[in-house]
């Protein structure tokens, strides 16, 4: 039974109809299968609806449905939420200093590959699903399986 990880890019697909969105929906169809984020999810998902009321995607009016079903799948355990460990900022210090300069490894996205590699290490899920090119590039080269949303990876 496959888990999944999900870098904030792919969740927000979930609640919001946009390129990937399909795909995002087909992997998430069984409900006894919960789909794991990280607890930095959390933050970035609200700067997500936020960046859409402001570039008008979402009516503002929206808002307050989306955060809704965002914390209601969190208590039915559709989403599985993985706190941030002191671990987890070490690896991903480690990450950046391999990968910004080549990869353009951002600071939040090597925290998201942080949790997922040790969830590969934990044997929890090796599998991880995004929509950014750059953070699928570093996850594969850390041995993450990767499901690229906008990509037939």
């Amino acid at each position: 039974m496959a888990r999944y990880f999900l870098d904030t890019s792919a969740l927000a697909k979930l609640y919001h109809r946009e390129a990937g969105s399909e795909r995002m929906e087909s992997l998430a169809q069984s409900p006894d299968v919960p789909l794991i984020i990280s607890e930095l999810s959390l933050i970035e998902i609200e700067s997500v609806f936020a960046t859409k009321v402001r570039t008008g995607a979402i009516a503002k009016a929206a808002l307050d449905h989306l955060r809704g079903r965002f914390s209601a799948d969190i208590a039915k355990g559709r989403l599985d939420v993985v706190l941030l460990e002191r671990r987890h900022f070490r690896r991903a210090a480690s990450l950046v200093h391999v990968y910004a300069v080549d990869h353009a490894l951002r600071t939040l996205d090597a925290l998201q590959v942080s949790v997922a590699v040790d969830l590969r290490l934990r044997g929890v899920t090796s599998v991880l699903v995004a929509s950014d090119r750059n953070l699928c590039n570093v996850a594969a080269q850390e041995g993450l399986t990767v499901v690229n949303l906008l990509t037939n990876a």
